[in-house]
C-alpha cells in the first residue's frame, strides 16, 4: 500500500517504463491479433489501457491536462506507444500535483465499494499490469518476442546460460 505520493510515483514510473517496454514491441500488423474471432484485438486492449487511464483518474476527480484522445484504436502502433508514454507521464503529474501524502487516505466509493485512494491508485496500476499480460501473449501469438516484464522472456534465458528456463 502506498503511505506518500512518493510510493506510488516510484511504482508508476517503474511499472510504466515497463509497460512502455512491452508497447515498443508492437507492429502495425500485430495489431489485429485476436485470441478467438470474437475477441478483442491486441491493440483495442492496449488502446484501452492506455485511454483509459484517463477516464479512471476523471472518476475520482482527477484533472489530466493537455492529452486528448478518441475511442477509435489507431492502427498504428507508433501512435499507441506515443499515446501511452504522454498520458503515463501526464498522469503522474496530475496525481503529484493534486493529491498529497493525506489525499491517499481518504475514502471514496470505487466501483461500488469504498476504497482509499491509496487502493485507487494501487487498482489503476493492477488494472494495467493485468491487460499488459494479455498483451504480451498476443504478441507472441502474432510471432513478436515481448519483452520480458519480471524475468527473461524465454528466448533471453539463453545467454544466461540455461537452455531449458524454469517453469
Amino acid at each position: 500500500m502506498y503511505i506518500t505520493i512518493a510510493d506510488f510515483s516510484r511504482e508508476w514510473n517503474w511499472e510504466a517504463t515497463l509497460t512502455q517496454k512491452v508497447l515498443d514491441g508492437l507492429t502495425d500488423d500485430s495489431l489485429n491479433q485476436k485470441v478467438y474471432p470474437e475477441g478483442r484485438t491486441l491493440g483495442r486492449i492496449a488502446w484501452h489501457f492506455t485511454t483509459n487511464i484517463l477516464d479512471y483518474l476523471a472518476h475520482f476527480d482527477l484533472k489530466v491536462e493537455g492529452i486528448g484522445h478518441t475511442k477509435d484504436v489507431p492502427t498504428s502502433a507508433k501512435e499507441i506507444v506515443e499515446a501511452f508514454e504522454k498520458i503515463s507521464s501526464s498522469a503522474i503529474k496530475a496525481i503529484e500535483q493534486q493529491w498529497t501524502d493525506e489525499s491517499l487516505q481518504e475514502v471514496q466509493m470505487a466501483f461500488g465499494r469504498e476504497e482509499t485512494n491509496a487502493q485507487i491508485l494501487m487498482g489503476l496500476i493492477k488494472h494495467i499490469i493485468h491487460h499488459r499480460g494479455q498483451v504480451t501473449i498476443l504478441m507472441r501469438q502474432a510471432g513478436i518476442k515481448p519483452f520480458g516484464v519480471y524475468g527473461p522472456s524465454k528466448e533471453d534465458w539463453i545467454p544466461l546460460g540455461v537452455e531449458n528456463p524454469p517453469l
